[in-house]
């Protein structure tokens, strides 16, 4: 569940004064510069200005966030250099107003008539996402999703090289996969520490994720991301993000199974069988429930 925070509108709060209405000309999301970032003070504790500005963003934002900039890489590599609110709205399937409140938390507004310069928006969001720097990452669990993840070609590009692979299968040990040797889990504190790993992803049984979960917080790790199927517990500072695939299968189904019934009603409406209730023709020609004078009358039913 995600906690909104915003502010009650002024003419609501007791004791102030109405809003005044925006004067002519006065810059509003569309048209105030996109090359420069308003600089945002630094907080209580000395946090530099990004930081500040990354602890306002909420986290449903932060997704979609991930996403624009998933839309806008594509774009630049195609040679896009600028786009508006609208194309980059329906690429990353959310409307105009709701992707203009969540680039404004990384103080970047759209020129109106031009739109957003796409270079300066994705170094914005990499930055906000802190994707300035590398991130590595061990996967814990050879079957077929660690094998899978540990040969993606995708990770290393985005800023995500896997640097540490992980097993229990006495088979596995020393085989290289994607590359690297994997080793046995009873090292992944040891070599998560000596390699910098700060990203662990857990893709082994249930029954193991909680102990591999402990060893790599052990090893320094701050972020999981945790394929397996269960709720692991673990310290306040460790970030950890669930991917239950049997879950996000049962949503869909559900979608599926919902439009399944919407087409079913559709066709019986529309088929030549008359559904219960409808006018049927009665031994005049006249068709029930339409009398001579235009009223009602007794409606047949089979």
């Amino acid at each position: 569940m995600v906690t909104q925070r915003g502010r009650r509108d002024a003419a609501d709060s007791p004791g102030r004064a109405p809003r005044r209405p925006r004067r002519p000309g006065t810059p509003d999301a569309d048209n105030a510069p996109t090359a420069e970032i308003p600089a945002v003070p630094a907080g209580r504790n000395g946090d530099a200005p990004e930081a500040v500005r990354a602890k306002s963003i909420p986290e449903a934002a932060v997704a979609r966030l991930a996403v624009y900039l998933r839309v806008l890489s594509g774009m630049r590599d195609q040679g896009a250099t600028t786009v508006s609110s609208e194309e980059l709205s329906q690429a990353a399937g959310v409307n105009s107003a709701k992707l203009r409140k969540d680039l404004s938390y990384l103080g970047s507004y759209g020129t109106r008539g031009v739109g957003y310069e796409v270079g300066v928006l994705v170094s914005q969001i990499e930055r906000i996402l802190g994707l300035t720097r590398q991130h590595k990452v061990a996967v814990v669990g050879i079957g077929n999703l660690g094998h899978a993840l540990a040969n993606y070609g995708g990770f290393p590009g985005r800023g995500f090289p896997v640097e540490a692979l992980f097993d229990l299968d006495g088979d596995l040990i020393g085989v290289p996969v994607g590359g690297l040797p994997v080793s046995h889990m009873d090292d992944i504190p040891r070599i998560c520490a000596e390699r910098g790993i700060s990203i662990g992803v857990i893709a082994t049984p249930p029954t193991a994720a909680q102990s591999v979960c402990d060893r790599l917080v052990a090893g320094g790790v701050q972020c999981i991301l945790n394929f397996a199927p269960v709720v692991l517990q673990v310290p306040a500072h460790i970030e950890v993000r669930k991917v239950d695939l049997a879950v996000e299968l049962q949503i869909l189904s559900f979608h599926v199974a919902r439009r399944a019934d919407d087409a079913a009603a559709a066709d019986q409406g529309n088929s030549g069988l008359r559904p219960h209730g409808a006018p049927s023709e009665n031994g005049n020609g006249r068709r029930n429930g339409s009398g001579p004078d235009g009223g009602r009358e007794m409606v047949v039913r089979s």
